[in-house]
């Protein structure tokens, strides 16, 4: 507990030794790679930027339309477009580099090999603090299946990454699983230095006055607050099962959602569709996180980390 002298709390957070100067953080696709959202947000003011996927070769995505609004969330099928990883080293990269944050490349790919490919490129580059692999994706050699599905697939996909990797790995977890726990401890058994999830719930939705799919992909990840209480027991379930930092995400509008991520055992959280709502809001649960400590007199931001009770 804070003592009387002590005015502000601490608010830092420790991911696989990078240090994180709060435990706010974007998801990945919902804030490009920093650059598009720095006008309205202070960069510095953020524990770290995780940038949108980025694939070795460029990505074109899905054909539109590919976005939706749903009750108290969104869907979208943008199928990971981006410009590549040489791109990204040579435009997106410089920026990040001079902005006071940590910096959290999303990686993304089609095979095995694509993730080895873009991991060794990015390797090379200077400013990047973590890697974020997607396990999200469809492994085109596996028909289709993400990695992410298959622990079996997910504990060698991590240890191959592990292997090569300049920079400790987080893998992203999808939620689009019977077991969550078990596709942790597949990630963790692997070499993962830390988890997120979740990642979006495969949805669809349909237009009943022209009976057709609304979007040209038929099915999207669905993100936004609709999802918020499945992050959270995932997040739990997850906290439970490694001793890896968890990193939790899906939903978190608010400082008092970010708390409750972190107590369920979260280390740190990532804001995600509430981006496109308002592009200030990482910065303000940064602060509504702080605020939250000094009202209950804790003095470091890690005693809320899995101290729920009852």
């Amino acid at each position: 507990m804070m003592t009387s002298d002590q005015s502000r709390p601490s608010l830092k957070v420790s991911i696989a030794g990078v240090v994180l100067k709060n435990p706010v953080m974007t998801a990945s696709g919902t804030f490009g790679s920093g650059m598009e959202y720095s006008e309205f947000t202070d960069l510095s003011r953020l524990g770290a930027v995780v940038t949108k996927g980025v694939s070795r070769e460029p990505w074109t995505g899905n054909p539109t339309p590919r976005v939706t609004e749903t009750a108290s969330g969104m869907l979208n099928a943008i199928g990971l477009q981006n410009p590549g990883a040489e791109v990204f080293i040579r435009r997106d990269l410089p920026f990040l580099r001079e902005q006071d944050t940590r910096v959290i490349v999303n990686v993304c790919g089609h095979s095995e090999e694509e993730y080895l490919e873009a991991v060794r490129f990015l390797n090379d580059a200077e400013g990047i603090d973590l890697y974020e692999i997607n396990v999200s994706c469809p492994n085109v050699k596996e028909g289709g299946i993400a990695f992410g599905q298959d622990p079996e697939k997910l504990c060698r996909i991590t240890d191959r990454i592990r292997q090569i990797s300049a920079h400790p790995i987080i893998m992203k977890l999808s939620p689009n699983v019977t077991d969550i726990a078990e596709m942790a401890r597949a990630a963790e058994a692997g070499g993962a230095d830390a988890v997120s999830l979740i990642n979006t719930l495969t949805g669809m939705q349909i237009d009943v006055e022209r009976r057709r799919f609304v979007l040209a992909n038929r099915t999207g990840g669905l993100s936004g607050p609709a999802i918020k209480p499945v992050a959270v027991r995932m997040v739990y379930q997850a906290a439970q099962a490694v001793s890896v930092p968890v990193i939790g995400m899906g939903g978190i509008a608010t400082a008092a959602d970010a708390v409750e991520f972190m107590l369920a055992g979260a280390s740190a959280v990532a804001v995600g569709m509430m981006n496109f709502h308002n592009p200030h809001v990482t910065a303000e649960i940064a602060e509504g996180i702080e605020n939250y400590l000094v009202r209950h007199g804790i003095a470091d931001v890690n005693e809320l980390v899995g101290a729920v009770t009852g």
